[in-house]
């Protein structure tokens, strides 16, 4: 066997580098196709019109808290007409809007990680429907395939009869074998419209003739998740911020217990003497002194941090137990496609050529063929199985779709 030379492995190694940089490049394409369909399914634009809807309600809570009182004052004594007019101003005394501020900030962080989340679950839905609809076309390809053998095969049984060479038993079973298959092609057909009505309702311009998902998609590597990746999730990252806007809300509680001054200055006439007074008011908390709505915002802050490491908690277990299912399936998968497919896929030549010698009956034919197409539709549906539970893995592990930079940004 002759080595090969430097330079042939030099230009073995540049096509190899090409066709790697296509095939990423016609991903990238895909997945900017993908992203663009996303963003139109009506779901995600009610939850990014609810995102602007909440952060226009947070905008309020950073305004200021008091507004200054203007008050007049007239009477009459005897023929002088006394008036004052003055201006007053509650105090911020304990910065309560540094707390109100802090708490809008959270809440925009878990509005945008709600929305985030539906356009992570939509685009999981949508490669879960692309998925199942390529496995059902495929499922359907094989059946049609082995339909046209049967109606080759009743032929060919049909003039071996005439000839002589075979019973009226075997074209019988061979009629009521493609009888069994007219079913199954009704099942599989079924199937194949669900899916690809599916696909249609999630992603608006696909059609049959657009395709499912590249090959090169399923070739990611599956890499490990750190406590700082689940974090970000944005069902988790919702729950710490939702979390934190609650502690802030309970430090704006504890902070609203405590009393605040009035200040004002007013400026009139008295007589034929002007007057300029001053004035200073503050609310004695004697009778109540809000101590139970402090308690219970702390206690609500304290409830959404339980809530949320519970939820940390849940998604890196879910993630592991994601993590394992696939990787069962995908090593049997793999299993099957070394041991299994090509020897099916060779061993229809094979049959035919037994039975037209008279080795294999027409019965055993029969069953034959039915068996290799079982196997053939095992083989479909492990590789869907296996492909949703990579889908199920990227989607708890955050990396179905880097959400963090698309959709991160509002349209003016």
């Amino acid at each position: 066997m002759k080595q090969a030379k430097p330079f042939q492995w030099v230009f073995l190694a540049v096509c190899v580098f090409f066709l790697s940089s296509k095939s990423y490049a016609q991903l990238d394409n895909w997945n900017a196709w993908l992203t663009t369909q996303i963003r139109q399914h009506p779901d995600v634009v009610a939850a990014r019109e609810q995102w602007l809807s909440a952060n226009a309600g947070t905008d309020a809570m950073e305004q200021p808290l008091y507004n200054p009182e203007l008050s007049t004052e007239l009477e009459r004594s005897g023929d002088d007409g006394n008036y004052r007019v003055g201006v007053q101003q509650t105090i911020d005394w304990w910065d309560k809007r540094q707390a109100r501020k802090q708490q809008a900030n959270y809440l925009r962080t878990a509005a945008k990680s709600q929305y985030q989340q539906v356009v992570l679950n939509k685009t999981s839905e949508a490669l879960i429907a692309l998925a199942e609809w390529q496995a059902a076309r495929k499922a359907q390809e094989l059946i049609e395939e082995q339909q046209a053998q049967l109606d080759a095969l009743l032929s060919l049984v049909e003039k071996r009869k005439k000839a002589g060479d075979l019973g009226g038993i075997d074209a019988e079973l061979t009629f009521l074998s493609l009888s069994t298959q007219l079913t199954e092609v009704a099942e599989v057909e079924a199937n194949l419209q669900k899916a690809q009505a599916n696909a249609q309702e999630l992603l608006a311009e696909w059609e049959p003739i657009t395709g499912g998902i590249p090959s090169i998609f399923w070739m990611q590597q599956v890499l490990d998740v750190s406590d700082q990746d689940l974090q970000n999730l944005p069902l988790v990252a919702s729950a710490k911020a939702n979390w934190h806007a609650l502690s802030e809300a309970a430090e704006a509680a504890q902070l609203s217990a405590k009393a605040e001054p009035t200040i004002g200055i007013n400026a009139g006439r008295d007589g034929d003497e002007s007057v300029v007074g001053l004035s200073f008011s503050i609310p004695l908390h004697v009778r109540n002194n809000y101590s139970a709505e402090s308690r219970t915002a702390v206690k609500t802050a304290l409830e959404a941090e339980a809530k949320y490491r519970a939820l940390l908690r849940k998604q890196r277990f879910e993630w592991q137990a994601a993590l394992a299912a696939w990787k069962r399936f995908n090593n049997q998968y793999q299993r099957w496609q070394s041991r299994v497919q090509k020897r099916v896929k060779n061993s229809e030549t094979l049959l035919k050529r037994q039975w037209t010698s008279g080795d294999l009956s027409t019965a055993e034919y029969l069953l034959a063929l039915n068996q290799r197409a079982g196997s053939l539709l095992a083989g479909i549906e492990m590789e869907k199985q296996t492909r949703l539970e990579f889908i199920e893995v990227l989607l708890k592990s955050g990396r179905l779709t880097n959400v963090s930079e698309m959709h991160s940004t509002l349209d003016n």
